[in-house]
């Protein structure tokens, strides 16, 4: 079976991006900024808007959105993951070869999302809250209003469904 991708023009997605072998390259603090760098790369020339993004040790979750009349997110994650893997320079393989993507169809199907990226740490017992965990946009979300400081304390009602569409 051939997967297909769905690209609209403007989109929003989810995605989720995972490295290989489940490899956990991204414990290192380091390596997150390698990640960081590369995504402020690839957005000075490939414009997107970064809705929420939470990176673990294995993998990362994020929903971009792209500007009117692009849909080429595909390009996007590839020059992020070239960019990563240049810079650890190391032999063996950071990324899997593909990666998951759910387009964002509705403002319920955007919350239960951006709630899912938040509490991911705290899902894996990385974290206590979704505010410990210092590789997210969860911060920055509770600046703008979407979420307080001590949200996801107690586990939110995530449908058993996101992440695995």
């Amino acid at each position: 079976m051939r997967y297909r991708r769905n690209y609209v023009d403007g989109g929003c997605y989810f995605f989720t991006v995972v490295t290989a072998g489940r490899r956990p390259w991204f414990a290192e603090a380091r390596h997150v900024d390698f990640l960081r760098d590369a995504v402020r790369a690839v957005r000075s020339r490939h414009q997107f808007d970064i809705e929420a993004m939470v990176v673990l040790p294995d993998h990362l979750h994020a929903i971009w959105t792209l500007p009117p009349g692009e849909r080429n997110y595909s390009l996007r994650w590839r020059l992020v993951k070239a960019h990563v893997s240049k810079r650890m320079a190391v032999s063996t393989p950071i990324w899997q070869p593909r990666f998951w993507e759910h387009t964002i169809r509705d403002e319920s199907d955007f919350a239960q999302h951006m709630d899912y990226i938040h509490y991911n740490p705290v899902k894996h017992g990385l974290a206590p809250a979704p505010a410990a965990w210092p590789h997210s946009s969860f911060a920055h979300c509770v600046q703008q209003g979407w979420y307080t400081p001590d949200w996801g304390r107690v586990s939110p009602a995530i449908p058993a469904d996101i992440g695995r569409e």
